[in-house]
């Protein structure tokens, strides 16, 4: 199964939480079946991406970056890779490139947390987001693709990131 047909079965089975919610997952399908390179940043029409907000429960407290080039606090994650074999790896794989937590994270169950479609400075990206558990022991370390990295309680996230991220941390708690 491609990656692309694994991202539509994905999408096809999650039980979207709202109705906008529900019209993002419509349109994404729309996109891949009208879009066979509607994974891969090569589409100019915009492409899904995969992303991973790091928390830590215990600690009540989520894992941002702040985007080297869009200067914004935000989740960890981005392109899908052609070793990606499920929207999921590729949303851990950059949570851990991106954290530099390379041990002991593990994805939220139950699939995608939500859905965002944001325009980026390549083309719409079509986000799947996930949520990823980190370990108790976890060591953030900053990567090439950060200006920093920091871990914020619940109650800072909507002092310094948008909507998007309150809503995929606020999302995130009511799973838990």
């Amino acid at each position: 199964m491609s990656l692309s047909e694994e991202a539509a079965r994905v999408l096809k089975e999650w039980p979207a939480p709202s109705p906008e919610q529900e019209q993002l997952r419509l349109s994404y399908l729309d996109h891949l079946a009208d879009h066979r390179d509607g994974m891969w940043r090569r589409c100019a029409e915009g492409h899904l991406t995969a992303s991973a907000l790091v928390i830590d429960p215990a600690r009540g407290r989520v894992l941002l970056t702040l985007h080297r080039k869009l200067k914004m606090w935000l989740q960890m994650g981005g392109h899908c890779e052609p070793e990606d074999a499920t929207l999921a790896d590729a949303a851990l794989r950059e949570a851990c490139e991106e954290s530099g937590i390379t041990r002991g994270l593990t994805l939220l169950p139950g699939g995608p947390v939500r859905l965002d479609r944001h325009q980026t400075p390549c083309a719409w990206h079509l986000d799947v987001q996930y949520a990823a558990l980190a370990p108790a022991d976890a060591v953030a370390a900053i990567s090439d693709e950060s200006l920093d990295l920091r871990w914020f309680a619940y109650d800072e996230v909507a002092g310094v990131a948008d909507t998007s991220v309150v809503r995929l941390v606020d999302r995130t708690r009511a799973l838990l």
